[in-house]
């Protein structure tokens, strides 16, 4: 079975630290978890009942601050590297077998009130593709660096030391200036001090209510705008430049159209006209292409500009005019290199060169080595 190394380095200050992978077999599907050696692979059977606890150590020791650790991992799908400090997490089984991972929006989760956090990563026979995720939470700092066999590097920096505590003052900030709700995002440990910072579809699951109408004259805006002038989209595929124009309550494309978002539908990108599944069988590709931009629009505050979407944008315009995500906003700008996935389409750009969402990826790794903590 082909493995591929992953070099786990604990900048966290902590001598106390620990990393988990798991993952579904990119053959048969099946999840799995690494043991605790960093490279044996644990196949958990159905329990009986739920929330049932594993069989099999898989908290991987990272060693003293500044350690070095190399794990293992095989080709799988929908995979994580998950991380803490201090204390070690609790993962679960349910019948199927299904494992029970950590969760930030269920109060009674057994890690609510630990630190940690995870990058996302695919490794099968034509890529291996890898992500800092921020599109629940942002708390504990990495980085990563994913080398290819011809010695060629790709970089994503992450946050560096201490970009927790900006992103709480930066959330902070913001809420002063509109009163939105937005420092109830931040979420305190039993000491008070912040574990985390949510993304506000993840607040929006503990504090209901939360944002609830913020983009709505964002998207009233638009709406009336486009029933007059043609909204321009780039699909950047197969269906090409599009253009759309609301009838009614509907906007209009050549071949699909969408009813009018709500602010819900904005924050969690799959409801409403974001909801990909009304498009999937058979597939509408035209459909498919326009909800990540016209989403990502929305979010970045583009929407009522002149100009192709997404093909005459890039960062440098983002964020600048009326209700935008700020939960995004801030950490572009905190994090060191500006990369990073805050939204689930992050990614759409005006171009590959410009893509900000913080994925890393090669059809020939060598080595991935993930910096927790911080880039060195």
């Amino acid at each position: 079975m082909a493995t591929l190394p992953i070099n786990l380095v604990n900048q966290t200050g902590s001598n106390k630290a620990f990393a988990y992978v798991t993952g579904r077999d990119s053959q048969s599907g099946a999840p799995f978890l690494i043991k605790a050696d960093g490279s044996s692979i644990y196949y958990p059977s159905s329990p009986s009942g739920t929330v049932q606890p594993l069989t099999e150590d898989c908290a991987i020791p990272l060693g003293p601050n500044g350690d070095t650790r190399t794990i293992n991992i095989p080709q799988l799908n929908g995979g994580r590297i998950w991380y803490s400090i201090d204390e070690p997490l609790q993962f679960f089984l349910n019948p199927g077998p299904a494992v029970v991972e950590p969760s930030v929006t269920n109060p009674s989760d057994a890690n609510i009130n630990f630190r940690w956090g995870f990058t996302e990563v695919t490794y099968n026979p034509a890529q291996l593709f890898a992500n800092i995720s921020y599109v629940d939470f942002v708390s504990i700092p990495a980085a990563l660096t994913l080398r290819n066999r011809d010695g060629v590097e790709h970089k994503v920096e992450g946050t560096g030391p201490g970009g927790l505590k900006r992103m709480v003052e930066g959330i902070k900030a913001q809420n002063d200036k509109d009163n939105a709700g937005w420092d109830q995002l931040i979420y305190n440990g039993p000491q008070g001090s912040p574990l985390r910072v949510l993304s506000p579809n993840a607040g929006r699951m503990l504090h209901p209510g939360l944002l609830e109408n913020y983009f709505d004259s964002a998207i009233d805006d638009a709406w009336e705008k486009y029933r007059n002038a043609p909204l321009r989209i780039h699909t950047q595929a197969a269906p090409g430049l599009v253009e759309g124009k609301v009838d009614g309550d509907r906007l209009c494309f050549p071949n699909s159209s969408f009813p009018k978002p709500s602010s819900h539908d904005v924050w969690n990108n799959s409801t409403g006209p974001f909801n990909t599944g009304d498009y999937a069988n058979p597939p509408n590709h035209e459909a498919l292409a326009i909800i990540p931009r016209l989403a990502a629009a929305i979010n970045r505050g583009t929407i009522l500009a002149d100009g192709t979407h997404p093909v005459d944008f890039d960062a440098d315009s983002y964020y600048k005019d009326g209700p935008v995500n700020h939960y995004s906003r801030i950490l572009h700008e905190i994090n060191i290199d500006g990369k990073g996935y805050a939204f689930p389409y992050d990614d759409v750009c005006s171009c590959e060169e410009k893509n900000v969402a913080g994925v890393v990826f090669d059809g020939a790794p060598e080595s991935m080595t993930v910096t927790i903590g911080g880039a060195e």
